[in-house]
């Protein structure tokens, strides 16, 4: 059962006390809460369109969903955004390493009253040894940059989010490849400045990139990321036409209010 207004405060207020820094409750879905640090890493518009175009796609896997993977989860955006638009039976199982992000992560489905239906591993999504079962839907939001292309963040949750210490693009596509049935589907963002990266990845693991979108920020403006869609084997590539988040005016586009509309968010 999802946690009551009340009971959410009175968790916020205990996880403040335990991380020592302040923390906030925020809407992932209608329905869906989560729980982010203030000042860590949170919840952003690519986690929200790559759990879009995951459900968006699904129909490619020709068959229901009823367990969905997730690569380097976080505290649990994607997977809970994907969970959220699939039928009651449908189980999620997540990965993810850093220590603040799975605390996170374990709140926030008891939060949501899903406890039951998720299993959360706390680990490297490159050892083979966590995760024995293949899955239809395979999901993950790599981090962006290498190593070198910047200055790590003091904020370790901030640095493994956004920096590859822990595997790349690369190392998403491997894994997936590991974990998902041979008719299975996996769905991941990357830089749009990064898109022939991401490429190169998926097809050197045998993938197919069936379908790629880039994401606009705003009318006018250069592509921030890329959604992709991968299977393995070989098979057509549709470059679908770009997804603008907002117009020029800063207002979101009837595109995002659909999306929005999809999690239960009303226009307003």
């Amino acid at each position: 059962m999802t946690s009551s207004p009340d009971e959410l405060e009175t968790r916020r207020r205990e996880l403040e006390a335990e991380l020592g820094e302040p923390v906030t409750v925020d809407g992932l879905t209608a329905t869906f809460r989560i729980f982010q640090r203030k000042k860590g890493h949170r919840h952003s518009t690519d986690d929200l369109l790559t759990g879009w175009y995951a459900l968006e796609k699904r129909p490619l896997v020709e068959r229901p969903i009823e367990r969905h993977l997730d690569l380097g989860t976080g505290i649990g955006t994607v997977g809970l955004l994907v969970l959220s638009g699939m039928p009651p039976a449908t189980r999620l199982t997540c990965i993810e390493a850093q220590d603040v992000s799975f605390r996170l992560l374990r709140e926030n489905l008891r939060a949501n009253g899903v406890e039951e239906r998720v299993t959360a591993i706390h680990g490297d999504l490159r050892d083979p040894t966590l995760v024995t079962e293949r899955f239809p839907l395979v999901t993950g939001s790599p981090p962006y940059f290498d190593v070198g292309a910047g200055v790590l963040p003091a904020d370790s949750q901030k640095a493994h989010a956004r920096f590859e210490l822990r595997g790349d693009v690369r190392d998403y596509a491997r894994a997936a490849k590991r974990h998902l049935e041979p008719d299975g589907l996996f769905v991941f963002c990357f830089p749009w400045a990064q898109k022939e990266r991401a490429l190169r990845a998926a097809t050197d693991e045998g993938f197919a990139v069936v379908a790629h979108r880039d994401v606009v920020p705003r009318a006018g403006l250069t592509p921030l990321f890329s959604l992709f869609a991968c299977r393995l084997g070989e098979e057509p590539s549709v470059e679908e036409p770009p997804f603008v988040v907002r117009h020029a005016d800063g207002a979101h586009t009837q595109a995002m209010h659909d999306v929005r509309a999809r999690f239960g968010w009303s226009p307003s």
